[in-house]
């Protein structure tokens, strides 16, 4: 599985999505401008990803001063995330689903699992996408590491200074 690299152009794509509880389509391209998050996780209701996406909305006033927008992508289906955001949320920002076709979207950034356990799912992952296109920041994380809300905020920063 190949991994684009920092400094890459990031991999358009355009998957449906909900945001506080309404489905629209969210298209890559479109947020030029703004830092994107894009934070990959495996599946729903596991206490590791409730855990990293409240943190998100936590901090996401922070995350929007920073010029950056987190979005949720997994493999999971449309109705199961909607589900899952009412749930836990509501959410502030977008979460999206790239269950069809399966995975592509995973695939293109280098984080679909291959081989067993939890093949077809997302890797745990954060991806920060500049204002430009281009790949500023990627980090894989282990099965139960939750990401650091801190970590984005300073990389966040370190673009800002750049």
């Amino acid at each position: 599985m190949a991994m684009i690299e920092v400094g890459d152009r990031a991999p358009e794509f355009v998957l449906p999505g909900l945001l506080a509880g309404v489905k629209q389509r969210f298209r890559l391209s479109e947020q030029r401008g703004k830092n994107i998050i894009l934070a990959f996780y495996p599946f729903n209701w596991e206490p590791i990803s409730i855990e990293q996406f409240t943190n998100y909305q936590v901090a996401h006033d922070k995350l929007l001063a920073s010029n950056a927008e987190v979005v949720g992508i997994s493999v999971e289906s449309i109705m199961n995330i909607t589900a899952w955001e009412r749930d836990i949320g509501p959410l502030d920002f977008p979460l999206c689903s790239d269950f069809w076709p399966h995975g592509e979207v995973c695939g293109s950034y280098g984080l679909l699992r291959r081989e067993e356990p939890d093949k077809g799912a997302s890797e745990r992952a954060l991806c920060i996408v500049d204002t430009r296109g281009t790949l500023a920041f990627r980090r894989l994380y282990g099965r139960r590491d939750v990401p650091n809300v801190q970590e984005l905020l300073d990389c966040l920063r370190t673009l800002r200074a750049a």
